[in-house]
């Protein structure tokens, strides 16, 4: 058969450039052609991409007279060459034609596995290069094999997917010739060659499983926020409408529940509940906790923490089974979210109560009733009674200017002593100033850092962030804080005298 017509097939076949495939034939009879006239020998092999005609030539390079020669069989000096060619110049290549290979059974089959060598390369590069683009794409494939639950998906005859048990949706079991959609969720170059890592579990499988079914979310009138997934059992989707006239919720359920069923089948009978997202986080989370009914939400948004406070009743549904639906409704929004009974946050409410009212008659020297009214008022700590106007104070239920005044004059006085008292402890523990004035802890804090042997700020730097958690307590300081303190202390190792240089910069990064 004709070379150009094989390298055509080949070409169509396995979809990729027809030169490409011909380069790689090239490359074969110059490999045949230096395996019988010597592999130090520069041949060279030109296909005819017209007729198909085979061209195998030598080329040698000529050399200044004196240059150090590199390969004698390759290369020859300017003398040598003018006695074949009389005009010959330092840098150009002689050349001479070669008889026509008469290729035997090995020459055959090297020829044979450097053309598949390379064709199986370039066939790499384009599935490669034309699914690198695809990533959050869905393919329809079908499973071509499956060991130990990893199932490999032909891709459409085009590529070779690979989808692993733990992206696939639980207790579903493929069989080879199944057909199956899934997202592409990354694609790699690895030295086996490209590999496509599908999925279908991942969230946003289905969320493109929703923008095939609802036109509304394909065209951008409805947008897809947030996504929360256990894979097989149940999952929430928040979708918000750019058209105040069109219900998303609604958009995304169809008619009689047709679209979102389409979806959930896909899903194998994935439970979906369809939230309207807005800003206002609390009105959110009382829309993502559905189908429990919420009483009270109280937001730290220093902490993106929230109390969710729910009727006794609702406490098992608005939980849900093995935590699924306050995990996934924390997923959702972004934030952590605890669940209390109004029973839980009645009898919480009422200790705080009695711990912040006994801290006042403590300090203040003044009854439960007077004790009663600045904890009602808001008021945590004697400090903010100090920090407070006199008129603002003089504005309680009850409260004069006198009252006020000498409030104020006994929270000093209390703020004072603990003041002294905390001079005392530091310094019988020995602890150095640096340490005393690091941002981010409280005096108590840093009395039982030097409690705990802690006592200067390098003792404190050379904590990890998980140990300072564990002598404090993790109902003192987040991880996260403790990070911030440690970086804190650890910044006067990168300065110098002119302040933070480059390279400390780098360290705090990298400590971080």
């Amino acid at each position: 058969m004709d070379l150009l017509q094989v390298a055509d097939n080949v070409a169509r076949e396995k979809n990729i450039d027809r030169e490409i495939v011909i380069g790689a034939m090239e490359e074969a009879i110059q490999k045949a052609g230096r395996s019988k006239y010597g592999f130090d020998h520069d041949i060279r092999a030109q296909i005819g991409r017209k007729d198909g005609s085979i061209e195998l030539k030598r080329y040698r390079e000529v050399l200044e007279d004196g240059a150090e020669m590199e390969n004698e069989t390759a290369q020859l000096t300017l003398s040598q060459a003018r006695r074949i060619k009389p005009d010959a110049q330092p840098g150009e290549f002689l050349i001479d034609e070669l008889p026509p290979l008469d290729f035997g059974r090995i020459a055959a089959q090297t020829a044979k596995q450097v053309i598949l060598q390379k064709v199986r390369e370039a066939e790499r590069d384009r599935q490669f290069e034309e699914f690198k683009d695809r990533i959050g794409e869905i393919i329809n494939g079908v499973v071509k094999r499956v060991e130990y639950g990893n199932a490999t998906i032909d891709i459409q005859g085009r590529a070779e997917g690979f989808l692993h048990r733990e992206e696939s949706i639980p207790r579903e079991h493929l069989k080879t010739g199944d057909r199956v959609r899934a997202i592409i969720f990354d694609v790699r170059q690895e030295q086996r060659g490209p590999q496509i890592f599908l999925s279908r579990s991942h969230p946003a499988f289905m969320a493109k499983l929703f923008a095939q079914e609802v036109p509304e979310i394909y065209d951008g009138v409805i947008q897809i926020k947030a996504v929360a997934r256990d894979p097989g059992s149940r999952a929430k989707i928040a979708v918000v409408s750019r058209d105040s006239s069109i219900d998303p919720v609604g958009a995304c359920v169809g008619m009689r529940g047709s679209r979102v069923q389409a979806v959930v089948g896909e899903l194998q009978g994935e439970k979906i509940d369809i939230v309207p997202w807005t800003e206002d986080i609390a009105s959110f989370v009382v829309s993502a906790l559905q189908p429990a009914e919420v009483a009270k939400v109280v937001l730290d948004e220093s902490t993106k923490r929230m109390e969710v406070v729910v009727p006794d009743e609702q406490l098992s549904l608005a939980i849900g089974r093995r935590g699924q639906n306050v995990r996934l409704a924390s997923i959702l929004t972004g934030w952590d979210i605890d669940i209390l009974t109004e029973a839980e946050e009645s009898e919480r409410r009422a200790e705080e109560l009695r711990t912040r009212s006994g801290l006042f008659m403590e300090s203040l020297d003044v009854d439960d009733v007077i004790a009663h009214l600045l904890v009602v008022e808001g008021f945590t700590k004697v400090e903010e009674i100090t920090e407070t106007p006199l008129e603002e104070l003089n504005e309680i239920e009850g409260f004069e200017e006198e009252i006020s005044k000498e409030l104020q004059n006994r929270a000093r006085v209390w703020l004072e002593a603990k003041q002294k008292e905390l001079e005392e402890k530091q310094s019988a523990l020995g602890l150095q100033d640096d340490l005393i004035s690091i941002e981010g802890l409280t005096p108590a804090q840093i009395l039982k850092l030097g409690e705990s042997g802690i006592k200067d700020l390098d003792s404190l730097a050379d904590l990890a962030a998980d140990e300072l958690v564990e002598i404090l307590g993790d109902n003192q300081i987040s991880i996260q804080a403790a990070n911030t303190v440690i970086m804190n202390a650890r910044a006067h190792w990168f300065t110098d005298e002119n302040g933070t240089n480059d390279e400390g910069s780098a360290a705090q990064e990298n400590a971080a």
